[in-house]
């Protein structure tokens, strides 16, 4: 299964909760190029699994406005800022036994970067810029990841 782990966009800072925190100009333009980007590296996902926390949900808007999905979206509590990797890597682990080949993941620090180590038991969580995304080469076989690559808006911007 090819696992896609996208961190959300820029936010503000300032809001009446951390749950409530929506995307900046910037992060809207960044996840824009970063789902541009994604989009001819692999152009639909089976699933896409959303944090409820606005900057994410908005992250996602942005994304499916370049990206195919399957039609198949969940917004799932476990993928707040806080949420327990192993939990995530366990449900993706299900959805590979049952079959499904590619998965989106939008979240937060620092769930992705543990989520990547979950997923990846010897690569150390790494860091994710604002719209960052990883991909991993998951085997529900031997329940272990490979880490693919891992990209970001800066970089991009630099390859141009």
């Amino acid at each position: 299964m090819h696992v896609y782990i996208m961190r959300h966009g820029d936010a503000a800072l300032d809001a009446a909760s951390d749950a409530q925190r929506p995307l900046t100009h910037c992060g809207v333009v960044e996840s824009q190029q970063m789902s541009r980007w994604l989009a001819e590296q692999q152009s639909s996902f089976d699933l896409t699994l959303v944090s409820p926390f606005l900057r994410a949900q908005q992250t996602f808007n942005v994304f499916s406005e370049n990206v195919t999905l399957g039609g198949n979206v969940k917004t799932l509590d476990m993928l707040t800022p806080s949420g327990d990797a192993k939990a995530v890597s366990d449900y993706l682990q299900g959805l590979a036994s049952e079959g499904v080949e590619t998965v989106m993941v939008i979240s937060h620090l620092p769930l992705v970067g543990y989520l990547v180590s979950a997923l990846c038991p010897e690569q150390c969580p790494p860091m994710f810029a604002t719209a960052g995304i990883a991909h991993i080469d998951y085997d529900a076989n031997t329940a272990r990841g490979t880490l693919c690559w891992q990209e970001s808006p800066s970089r991009l911007a630099t390859a141009m």
